[in-house]
């Protein structure tokens, strides 16, 4: 989802010769909120800075890729003070050097994989399942489970068991978040793959318990408003479980990126202000002390056609009679490697299954 924010953003540099001023106006005033999602604070600045080149470079220029951003969309119970959050959705982008293409895959939330120990929260460490390194890192004693705290552990477990030993930038999105984007930019355009009956919400968008019939999400193309697209995508009692949730999730992710791209923002400031303002509220972001704005000019260059999207197959794994959790297949696993490798092309033109190709 930083590439949500970072379109938006990009989009103003398009206006030209005042785009520089008028993006750094829009940077100050729509301060997107950070956190230390690495547990490696940002080292303080020099005493004795080096000085300025003259002209002064646009933000971001020194980033030539390749970069590997990891996503987590997060379920809380904001009603709920000292609810634990749960990594709901585990999405990596990694964009070769270069940055004009990008690859977006998902990880189960249910894989089972082995947690570190992690002191900050007491955790001892353990094999389960991913999504519960999120709730287990965000533990802080008797204050408020810290989501920012939880991530450094999810992080650590998913650089342990995809061997990226470093994400270059991290993001947290929660439902609400995700909701309000996508009412900011009016909707999304998405074909619906297979038939969707939800099982929270009815055709009014209001909790099953209050009666009515439940939204059912019919085969083709949909215009999907912010409950909608968040219902939607948080179904996977489908074909294919959870593994069809996060090929939907990616589908999403590419159709917001498309919305965003087809509203001609540098055009219209008024389209601007109202978007920041949704985007500055949308998810937390930790850039390893780089801002939001220099991801937006380095990637201004990555168009949502110029987005891979990748299905990792896998299948559920159990003892006795009981289910443990979710593994990925080798065929999976090998994707993995084979991008750190940078043979992620040649790798897919071999297994064109893995391609979700809406």
């Amino acid at each position: 989802m930083i590439l949500i924010g970072a379109a938006v953003l990009a989009a103003v540099v398009l206006l030209g010769g005042g785009a520089v001023a008028a993006t750094y106006a829009l940077r100050d005033r729509y301060e997107v909120p950070t956190a230390d999602l690495f547990g490696s604070p940002t080292p303080s600045p020099s005493a004795s800075p080096s000085p300025t080149p003259s002209p002064t470079p646009e933000p971001g220029a020194d980033i030539t890729g390749p970069l590997t951003v990891l996503i987590v969309g997060i379920d809380t119970r904001e009603s709920v003070p000292d609810w634990e959050p749960h990594a709901d959705a585990v999405t990596i982008l990694h964009i070769p050097r270069g940055l004009t293409k990008g690859y977006l895959f998902s990880l189960p939330r249910d894989l089972v994989v082995d947690i570190p120990a992690f002191p900050k929260s007491g955790y001892r460490g353990g094999r389960t399942k991913l999504t519960h390194a999120m709730s287990y890192g965000s533990r802080r004693g008797k204050a408020k489970p810290s989501p920012a705290q939880g991530f450094q552990l999810l992080a650590q477990t998913v650089s342990r068991y995809t061997g990226i030993k470093r994400f270059d930038a991290g993001v947290v999105i929660n439902f609400r978040g995700f909701r309000k984007l996508v009412d900011a930019v009016g909707g999304i355009d998405l074909y619906v793959d297979q038939k969707v009956t939800s099982i929270h919400l009815n055709k009014s968008g209001r909790g099953l318990s209050s009666g009515g019939s439940p939204m059912v999400y019919e085969v083709g193309n949909r215009h999907l408003n912010g409950w909608q697209a968040l219902d939607y995508s948080r179904q996977r009692y489908l074909k294919g479980g959870d593994y069809t949730r996060q090929r939907h999730h990616q589908q999403l992710i590419r159709a917001v990126l498309t919305k965003v791209g087809s509203l001609s923002l540098a055009k219209n400031p008024v389209e601007v202000d109202r978007v920041l303002r949704a985007v500055g509220d949308a998810f937390v972001f930790d850039g390893r002390g780089r801002k939001p704005i220099d991801f937006a000019y380095a990637l201004s260059g990555l168009s949502p056609s110029s987005l891979t999207l990748v299905g990792l197959p896998g299948s559920g794994v159990g003892r006795g009679g009981d289910y443990l959790g979710e593994q990925l297949t080798a065929e999976g696993r090998k994707f993995i490697s084979e991008l750190r490798a940078g043979r992620a092309d040649a790798y897919l033109a071999a297994h064109p299954k893995l391609l979700i190709k809406r």
